[in-house]
C-alpha cells in the first residue's frame, strides 16, 4: 500500500503559520507543526534512505534533529529586516556526505502552500569553487551539454539562479556556453502540485526525479572533486 507523508494538514498548517508567523500561536499549535510536518518529514527522510543509497551511496538521508535532512523551522532574524520567527515552508535537503568539509551538491524539496519543487545541484559555491566548475564545463563542454539538454532532464528540470552580468574572468563574450559559465548557481529545479505532495505516488515521483538528474549531479561532482 503507497504511503502518504504529507498532507492537507500540511498545507493548511503553513498556511496558517503565514497569518499568524508570532511565537504564542506557534506554540499553541505546536502539536500541529509535528503531527502535520516534523513527524510524516523525518518519516519520508528515513523511508528514502533506501531509494538514496540506489541512486547513490554518496548523498544522505538524515533524520536526526540536530544538523539532519530536515530544515529548521525557525528563521534566522538576527540580520535581516523580516523578523518573522517562522518560515513559511518546510525544507529537506539530501546532502552530499562530504558537503560540510566542501561545496558539493543535493537533492532538495521544498514544500509551500503555491510554491512547491524540487531542486537539485549546488547553490552560491564560493568563488574559488564557482570557478572550478565553469573551468571543468568549458573542457567538458559536450558532457555538459548532455547532462543539462537531454530530453530525459529537460522534460522535468529548468536550469536557474542568479547569474553574473559579465561574463567571468577569463572566458569571452562569445564563448558557445557563456550563459552557463555567467551562472553563480549550479541548480536546476521542477515545480510540484500539492497533489503530487499529498498522493501515495509521490515518493516514487520524488525518486524518479532524482534518478533523472543523476548525469547532471554526476557531472558537478566531478567538477568539485567529490565522488558521485
Amino acid at each position: 500500500m503507497a504511503t502518504r507523508y504529507f498532507t492537507k494538514g500540511t498545507f493548511d498548517f503553513l498556511s496558517d503559520l503565514a497569518e499568524n508567523n508570532n511565537r504564542p500561536w506557534f506554540n499553541e499549535n505546536k502539536a500541529r507543526y509535528e503531527a502535520t510536518i516534523k513527524e510524516p518529514a523525518l518519516d519520508f527522510i528515513e523511508d528514502f534512505a533506501g531509494p538514496l543509497a540506489r541512486i547513490s551511496k554518496h548523498f544522505v538521508a538524515d533524520p536526526s534533529l540536530q544538523g539532519g535532512s530536515l530544515f529548521r523551522i525557525y528563521r534566522d532574524t538576527r540580520f535581516g529586516k523580516d523578523k518573522t520567527p517562522y518560515k513559511k515552508n518546510t525544507g529537506l535537503h539530501f546532502r552530499h556526505f562530504m558537503a560540510k568539509d566542501a561545496h558539493a551538491p543535493g537533492f532538495y524539496l521544498h514544500v509551500e502552500p503555491g510554491e512547491n519543487f524540487m531542486g537539485v545541484g549546488l547553490w552560491r559555491p564560493e568563488t574559488k569553487v564557482a570557478y572550478q566548475i565553469r573551468e571543468y564545463i568549458d573542457e567538458n563542454q559536450a558532457e555538459w551539454k548532455k547532462a543539462t539538454r537531454g530530453k530525459r532532464f529537460t522534460d522535468v528540470y529548468s536550469l536557474g539562479g542568479d547569474a553574473l552580468t559579465r561574463p567571468p574572468r577569463g572566458f569571452d563574450e562569445d564563448h558557445p556556453l557563456i550563459d552557463d559559465l555567467k551562472r553563480k548557481d549550479f541548480i536546476a529545479s521542477t515545480r510540484l502540485s500539492q497533489r503530487t505532495i499529498t498522493s501515495g505516488d509521490f515518493p516514487k515521483v520524488f525518486e524518479t526525479n532524482c534518478k533523472r538528474a543523476v548525469p547532471f549531479m554526476r557531472f558537478l561532482c566531478d567538477a568539485v572533486g567529490v565522488p558521485f
